[in-house]
């Protein structure tokens, strides 16, 4: 809130932070022009700049996004063909860092895996600490970074992704380019 209040003063008007319940509510929003600015990975940036012409005006500097798979920490799976014939949990299909590029690699190795699309990205950790998949968590958020310390005990990252172009800042076509111009990540 304060980064928000910060921004919103320099830019000479008031930001609200607002959220959605889960990765499917979040991309609905996102079809619907519901947020005048957002936060967005990659993918999502490409399809509402495509239909519902959200326009780009930074992204995150000096990061990259990676994607990660976690097994349970006493698991066997120790590389990615151990998943072959086996269901992989993952937050939701468009879900750059923590679903499109992990699956892309498992596809590109040859491994037969079953999707499990289960909303968000915790309860994809919280899936496999409890045996619910296989293996399975991407994106830029270790499981250090969001779960308790019982949870996280019971996890392992075993395989990382390799680094893409991270998350974009992007306006609805609804906010004039006036106002888009006044917001200044870089120096709030």
């Amino acid at each position: 809130m304060p980064f928000l209040d910060k921004l919103g003063e320099k830019a000479g008007f008031k930001l609200k932070f607002t959220t959605a319940k889960d990765i499917p509510t979040f991309e609905a929003c996102l079809a619907a022009q519901a947020y005048d600015f957002a936060y967005m990975n990659p993918y999502h940036f490409v399809v509402v700049h495509e239909t519902a012409g959200y326009q780009a005006f930074a992204h995150e500097a000096g990061r990259k996004l990676r994607g990660i798979l976690v097994t349970q920490a006493d698991s066997a799976v120790q590389e990615l063909n151990d998943l072959n014939n086996q269901e992989v949990a993952f937050p939701s299909p468009a879900a750059f860092g923590a679903s499109v590029i992990p699956r892309a690699e498992l596809m590109k190795q040859g491994v037969s895996f079953t999707p499990r699309y289960v909303k968000s990205h915790d309860s994809v950790y919280r899936a496999v600490a409890l045996g619910a998949g296989s293996c399975r968590r991407g994106g830029c958020s270790a499981p250090s970074e969001i779960l308790p310390e019982e949870l996280r005990a019971q996890l392992r990252v075993f395989y990382r992704t390799d680094e893409y172009t991270p998350h974009a800042f992007a306006a609805s076509p609804g906010v004039p380019a006036d106002v888009r111009a006044n917001i200044s990540i870089r120096d709030a």
